[in-house]
């Protein structure tokens, strides 16, 4: 049995492993105490956490981007049977691992991005997707494959929203002489940043709150709460099935019409 670290060594570990993200409590010692946002994501958390039911015995949660392993932790924190949490980036992966095991849940860890979880092979009864939309070159492409392969039940969506925060109803369709629909700063809008925001330079499609709710409609999910304006639960539903979906919809075959040369 290991010998339990100091409060010296496990900030010196911590620090080894930085710089973090996700302020994360190690039993006394904080991971990311000067956080430019604060105790971050704790200080977003508390706005949504009693949207999420308290005990989250026998579930399966999938934490896609988890970061440094905060939202992971409080699932199992919460008694989830089971967590899996992947990122792309292995520096993080290895800070969630160390910060998992410092605090003694057991989560399991896989290196893979968004677009890979129909590697996965199954589904998972909540699947969180919190901070990574707009690190996403292909934002609706990742809804459409978490909705198409890896969400049971409960989904909950969380990304950085910048413009209008307000969503006025529209219709579903205009004719093509309406301009002025897009003149609206409600007007549901992705934000591209071609070079960087923050300095980061993932930073790469930043939606209006109305632009992620109609994204997340038009992926297949049902919005059931919005308990903090970035953050939605939802529940799928139908998928989408309008021609020209990238996916999961397939285009027609050479059987159902001919193929422009």
């Amino acid at each position: 049995m290991s010998r339990k670290k100091s409060l010296d060594e496990l900030r010196d570990a911590a620090a080894a492993l930085g710089p973090w993200f996700h302020n994360i409590d190690l039993g006394g010692v904080m991971t990311a105490p000067d956080h430019f946002l604060g105790d971050y994501p704790a200080v977003k958390w508390r706005r949504f956490a009693d949207a999420i039911p308290a005990d989250l015995s026998g579930k399966t949660v999938l934490d896609i981007g988890c970061n440094g392993g905060f939202y992971s932790i409080q699932m199992k924190l919460r008694n989830a049977a089971r967590v899996l949490a992947i990122d792309l980036d292995p520096d993080y992966l290895r800070q969630a691992r160390f910060a998992a095991e410092t605090i003694g849940v057991k989560i399991e860890f896989a290196e893979m991005s968004a677009y890979d979880v129909g590697l996965l092979g199954e589904r998972f009864d909540i699947v969180l997707f919190l901070g990574v939309l707009y690190h996403l070159r292909h934002p609706l492409l990742a809804l459409d494959l978490i909705r198409e392969h890896v969400v049971r039940d409960l989904f909950v969506c969380q990304s950085m929203q910048r413009g209008e925060p307000g969503e006025d109803p529209l219709e579903e369709d205009y004719p093509f002489s309406e301009r002025a629909i897009f003149d609206r700063p409600s007007f549901p809008r992705l934000f591209f940043i071609e070079h960087r925001y923050a300095g980061d330079d993932t930073n790469w499609w930043v939606p209006n709150r109305a632009c992620t709710a109609a994204m997340l409609r038009s992926a297949g999910f049902l919005i059931e709460a919005n308990p903090d304006e970035e953050v939605f639960l939802c529940r799928p539903t139908r998928p989408p099935t309008a021609f020209g979906a990238v996916y999961p919809a397939k285009g027609r075959s050479q059987t159902e019409g001919s193929i422009a040369a």
